[in-house]
């Protein structure tokens, strides 16, 4: 049987379960979302369950091509890195990466109790963004305190990501994860000591929001995104 097909099933699964959950999607939605019989899905799944967690292994899989390399190499400013990450998990909320929106941490709140693999991939996932993020904060050196712990913050802004996506989807709308990019802006301005005025700037819903990502190498650009409008 094709490979593409477990892939479409893959897609179709990735999307619905971002928009309705585990349990409010049906097998039968996936099948007609992936155009495929029952005996394709089952081929590869032996359960829904078991499709759930191929669909999170995936993810993980996919973090280091799909989101972390290119927000790396969108930016040569460290922090502006954490943006452009920020900014890539944006495009996927609006289906415009491959594989569609990430649901992994929907899964995991929904399945871990019942299904501990579903939950331990989760959690290896977000350690792996929360490392690369945290290799970024590293790199900002002395323009975060010394006494700020590394880890967490990035750990932070994980919690940011998966926090406000589910908040996103619960409102069928992009604000609340623009609100929370906007916030985490202004607590990095703050922990950078920028200036008053930057830090006012970043403390308020900006009306124009500049494009995610700035110009490569603008050490000031991670300060200008509000993430866009929903």
């Amino acid at each position: 049987m094709p490979r593409d097909t477990r892939d479409r099933i893959l897609d179709a699964a990735s999307r619905l379960f971002s928009e309705r959950g585990f349990d409010g999607t049906a097998v039968a939605d996936v099948l007609a979302g992936a155009g495929v019989r029952s005996g394709s899905l089952y081929h590869f799944f032996p359960s829904k369950e078991a499709l759930a967690e191929a669909v999170v292994a995936r993810c993980a899989d996919r973090a280091r091509e799909a989101l972390l390399d290119p927000a790396e190499a969108a930016a040569t400013d460290p922090l502006e890195r954490v943006f452009a990450l920020l900014g890539r998990w944006r495009l996927g909320l609006e289906g415009r990466l491959p594989g569609g929106p990430d649901p992994s941490g929907l899964l995991a709140a929904e399945l871990a109790a019942r299904r501990p693999g579903v939950g331990r991939l989760a959690e290896g996932y977000r350690a792996r963004l929360a490392a690369r993020i945290r290799s970024w904060l590293d790199d900002a050196g002395p323009r975060l305190p010394a006494d700020v712990d590394r880890a967490e913050l990035a750990s932070f802004v994980v919690t940011v990501l998966e926090g406000a996506t589910m908040q996103s989807r619960a409102a069928a709308s992009l604000e609340p994860f623009d609100r929370a990019v906007r916030q985490l802006r202004a607590l990095l301005a703050l922990l950078e000591g920028a200036p008053a005025t930057a830090r006012a700037a970043g403390a308020r819903e900006l009306a124009e929001p500049a494009a995610p990502g700035g110009a490569a190498g603008d050490p000031a650009g991670w300060r200008a995104w509000g993430g866009g409008r929903g």
